[in-house]
């Protein structure tokens, strides 16, 4: 090809791309182009004003019986329905199809609506009559809002691009378009049987085998109903009476401690041993276990209480506790955890060690038959080995901490005081005085001598058991009963020898009725008679 040829050819394509860039540039002038770009950045400005609205502010505050619900919308594809129960998981509902998601969140209770439910017994009826009639209209207003938010925030965000009215005008009735359509798709798409068939998340994997399948709960509607009353009630009067609970004060040398035992994930446990370390000026509290109910990754959320409780925080480990859930307690800043080791708090030395079963399933509890053999029984043998670090300790032990009271026979004539839990009543007792150790002769040699680093080798020394009930109730297991598990903790109170002086056994709630009771026992007194006592204020 000749250059001539070539040039002309290059002049040809030259030309033609000219053309198409004219027309291109008349089609981009046009207006319907222009008005189609406008539409599109209103509709893209409208639905970015909805998103950002329904996730900033699309929430209200409902008040369904005593409890207080937040509950909130937002974006998504799926929709359905998602109800938290803290600490113990979530309810995952397939409600409703998108766009919109609600989300329900039951995490406190309303002090002065639980006062009320108190004082009128039949409050409580009707409040469980009036349930589906508060959630219905929390629904109602939240949607309500979320309109008038969404349409608010397109406007704004319209008004701050484009600055003029028009199109701000037809930003906001795009976002009511928008949101009105999107609860108008839930709302036609509705599924109201959905709730007969929730997925759990948590600790609520468990729930249908704690409370039976949804069908049979509403077969036997009437019954469950009553019980939920009984739950109501019996935490309502928890939070109504703390605040009436006795104050006394010791000489100003003493020890302080909060003896808690089997809180079983009860949320109300730590609101409740928050308000007795504040009332009484406690110097530390010590847990004997089973603080959760299953061991499982879940519960090490139920934990992060500890910090807030202010003051040391001792723990052994129960036998519905996981190696996870003492791993997670052993996080906490203000935690300590013992496993056949020992802490001082306050002067005071502190032994213990974990219940050497993991036994959340009672069917899996191992026969009591060899319980007494110590051959053969892993509490006595754990029993054993806290003994052994004991003597070893090379300075006196002032508390040995157990889950079992099986294990504490062991102990006996080491230490002044074994605290245990796990029967979720409370039991005072003193150990048998232990057998004297044969000499080589075969003669009796005397009472096994006690370690102390302050002097000679000490006769043994009389051993107190005190086990405690369950602070937080026995968890839902109690509350299912007609008498509900009372909730029970002590306050330990030592001399400046480290000798316990008194204790006071505070209960709360039990029997179905309304009270708080506090028994003052003094060591060594004939009459330990309720020093102080709160009386009922209204039967259940």
């Amino acid at each position: 090809m000749t250059a001539p040829t070539w040039l002309r050819h290059l002049s040809t394509v030259r030309r033609y791309a000219q053309s198409a860039a004219a027309a291109t540039g008349r089609v981009h002038r046009h207006r319907w182009a222009r008005r189609a770009r406008i539409a599109a950045a209103v509709g893209l400005i409208s639905i970015g004003g909805v998103v950002i609205g329904t996730m900033l502010f699309a929430h209200a505050n409902i008040n369904v019986g005593p409890f207080r619900a937040e509950m909130s919308i937002s974006p998504s594809i799926q929709g359905g329905t998602e109800v938290d129960i803290p600490p113990l998981g979530s309810l995952h509902l397939d409600s409703h199809d998108g766009p919109i998601h609600l989300k329900v969140n039951l995490a406190s209770l309303d002090q002065s609506r639980t006062e009320a439910l108190i004082d009128d017994p039949s409050a409580i009826s009707s409040a469980g009559d009036n349930a589906v009639d508060d959630v219905r209209m929390g629904v109602i207003r939240l949607g309500v809002r979320a309109l008038g938010i969404s349409v608010l925030s397109a406007l704004i965000l319209s008004a701050l691009i484009f600055r003029n009215v028009r199109r701000v005008a037809a930003a906001g009735v795009t976002a009511l378009v928008v949101a009105l359509g999107s609860l108008g798709l839930a709302a036609f798409t509705l599924r109201p049987d959905s709730i007969a068939e929730p997925r759990y998340e948590g600790l609520l994997v468990n729930a249908p085998a704690v409370v039976g399948d949804a069908r049979r709960i509403a077969d036997n509607y009437g019954r469950y109903a009553d019980q939920l009353q009984q739950i109501v009630s019996n935490v309502s009067r928890l939070y109504t009476t703390v605040s009436t609970l006795p104050v006394y004060e010791p000489a100003g040398n003493t020890t302080r401690i909060l003896h808690v035992s089997d809180l079983h994930l009860n949320p109300s446990s730590w609101g409740l041993i928050r308000t007795v370390v504040q009332t009484f000026d406690i110097d530390a509290v010590v847990d004997t276990g089973d603080m959760v109910d299953w061991g499982s990754s879940a519960e090490t959320g139920y934990v992060s209480s500890i910090p807030s409780i202010g003051v040391p925080y001792i723990y052994v480990r129960g036998n519905h506790d996981s190696g996870a859930i003492q791993a997670a307690v052993a996080r906490q800043r203000n935690a300590v955890v013992l496993d056949n080791s020992t802490t001082t708090v306050d002067g005071l030395t502190i032994a213990g060690i974990g219940d050497p079963e993991f036994t959340p399933d009672k069917s899996e509890t191992p026969a009591a038959a060899n319980a007494d053999d110590p051959a053969t029984s892993p509490l006595l043998q754990s029993g054993d080995r806290l003994a052994q670090t004991v003597r070893q300790s090379g300075k006196p032990v002032d508390i040995a901490m157990v889950h079992d009271p099986a294990m504490a026979s062991p102990l006996s004539g080491l230490v002044p005081l074994v605290l245990a839990g796990h029967l979720h009543h409370r039991e005072v007792s003193l150990l048998p005085a232990p057998a004297p150790a044969p000499s080589a002769s075969g003669a009796s040699a005397g009472p096994t001598p006690t370690p102390d680093a302050s002097g000679p080798p000490q006769t043994p020394v009389e051993t107190r058991l005190m086990v405690e009930g369950s602070t937080g109730g026995a968890g839902l297991r109690g509350l299912e009963k007609e008498e509900p598990t009372p909730l029970s903790l002590s306050v330990l109170y030592f001399d400046e020898n480290h000798q316990l002086k008194a204790y006071d056994d505070i209960q709360l709630g039990g029997t179905g009725q309304s009270n708080v009771e506090m028994q003052r026992n003094v060591i060594g007194a004939k009459d330990n008679s309720p020093a102080t006592t709160s009386p009922s204020t209204s039967p259940s």
